[in-house]
């Protein structure tokens, strides 16, 4: 079994999730159960059956639970193959009870469903569908042949054959419904689980460069008065040494070489953002920011601005959040990939609300997905009837989901569609025809009063 490298988000992996522990209380509690309901059957109510065979089968299921509690520590957790086999255990160990008490007809049949319900959250499907067709195969046995149960005075009991035949119909029927239901309620949660742990590393990672750029703007601004007071010393000695050639020459070095240090430090200021007042921004700033590593890629971006009914000439001042630029970026880049030739972002504002807009001239979402665009491991198939915008793209729909759930937690509403070649107002009279996404923004969560006074800057620890 190979396991993913860190860091990496994947639906297939799921070894190792089961612990030896838990399936240990569950089978021990199983056996209790068991033991319980074969006494009150031979004391209560009087039924017999074959005693010694079936404490024999008891027998081995709590053998089998004692040997793994004293050969294996309890926190092991079982591979894919181990639970298959203890699970597959466990329903043989169940179908000789029920054929040695009643088969099909006892009522405890149904209790065949557990395992196979349970393997179908935690185990592969291929594993899941062995055990499923196991089961079936078993209980199909086991309803053609068993040993009936009898009462004191020796009568038989029996059922009419076409009872016996819907216990058998429900419990292969209970079987697929259960496997496929587990299946599809643990694959969604599993997906969500890995969704959102991609949201938070994504997070995680742009909070990171932020920080890392305020602590490079730091660095450039302290640096900047002894650099600067080197300049000043050094340029005096260059011209008191001019008489002195090779000393002249040094000095002058040591000039150019403090210039140097001067543009290096600046060009690495450029990503700073720990100052209070640059996290802050015009909206236009903000979303220049978020397109930047995506202009230089072959396609035309186009930006505009401009207010809405009721909105104010000035642009309104947003936080600059992590979440928000890398939500942003992510969608620019989707617009970006698809587009043909040309992609625009285009924000308006009113005294209520922001709205952003980014549409690309590709070929738009297609019909299978644009339902189910923001859902994480989208695996509808392509529309072959569409050509490919991008060689060998196999998105998943993760990068939308990521984008969708970061920008959702600042407020924002997202509606993806299609545009209708209608939209006004865009360059160069172009006409775009393909995918388009719409925020808004309630002005309430995402602006900052301008003339608010700003937060101390933070200290930087050592």
């Amino acid at each position: 079994m190979t396991s993913p490298t860190f860091g990496e988000i994947s639906q297939e992996y799921r070894g190792d999730w089961v612990r030896l522990r838990t399936m240990t209380y569950v089978r021990v509690l199983a056996l209790a159960g068991q033991g319980a309901a074969l006494l009150g059957a031979h004391f209560y109510f009087g039924l017999h059956f074959n005693a010694t065979l079936v404490w024999l089968v008891m027998g081995a299921a709590a053998l089998s639970v004692l040997l793994s509690i004293l050969l294996f520590p309890q926190t092991k957790r079982l591979t894919d193959t181990e639970a298959m086999l203890t699970f597959l255990f466990d329903i043989a160990q169940l179908v000789c009870l029920l054929y040695l008490t009643g088969g099909i007809t006892n009522p405890f049949s149904l209790l065949i469903l557990a395992p196979v319900a349970v393997s179908a959250m935690a185990l592969k499907p291929r594993s899941t569908l062995l055990l499923a067709l196991i089961a079936v195969a078993l209980v199909t046995l086991i309803a053609l042949t068993y040993q009936p149960l009898r009462f004191q005075d020796g009568t038989v009991h029996t059922v009419p054959p076409i009872f016996a035949f819907g216990f058998w119909a429900a419990i292969v029927i209970g079987i697929v419904f259960q496997a496929f239901y587990a299946h599809r309620v643990a694959a969604e949660a599993n997906s969500m689980a890995d969704a959102l742990l991609a949201v938070q590393m994504a997070l995680s990672r742009e909070q990171k460069l932020t920080d890392l750029g305020g602590v490079v703007a730091a660095t450039a601004h302290e640096l900047g008065t002894p650099l600067a007071t080197i300049k000043l010393i050094s340029s005096e000695l260059s011209s008191a040494l001019r008489d002195q050639p090779d000393l002249a020459e040094d000095a002058r070095i040591l000039v150019e070489q403090t210039d140097r240090c001067r543009d290096i430090l600046r060009s690495m200021g450029r990503a700073g953002k720990d100052d209070t007042h640059l996290r802050r921004a015009p909206i236009e700033a903000v979303l220049t920011e978020a397109a930047e590593p995506h202009l230089d890629r072959g396609k035309q971006v186009y930006f505009q601005f401009s207010p809405g009914p009721n909105g104010t000439a000035e642009q309104p001042i947003i936080l600059r959040r992590p979440e928000i630029i890398h939500g942003l970026r992510n969608l620019i880049q989707n617009a970006v990939d698809f587009a043909t030739e040309s992609v625009w972002i285009q924000a308006d504002w009113t005294d209520q609300r922001l709205a952003v807009r980014i549409i690309d001239d590709g070929q738009g979402f297609s019909a299978q997905v644009l339902g189910n665009i923001g859902e994480p491991f989208i695996r509808h198939r392509r529309d072959a009837t569409r050509p490919r915008t991008r060689a060998a793209y196999e998105g998943m729909g993760l990068g939308l989901f990521i984008a969708k759930t970061l920008l959702e937690r600042s407020g924002a509403r997202l509606v993806f569609d299609n545009s209708d070649a209608s939209l006004p107002d865009l360059p160069d009279g172009h006409k775009a025809t393909g995918a388009r996404i719409t925020l808004v923004w309630p002005l309430s969560r995402i602006s900052v009063d301008p003339q608010a006074a700003l937060a101390p800057n933070q200290p930087l620890a050592d």
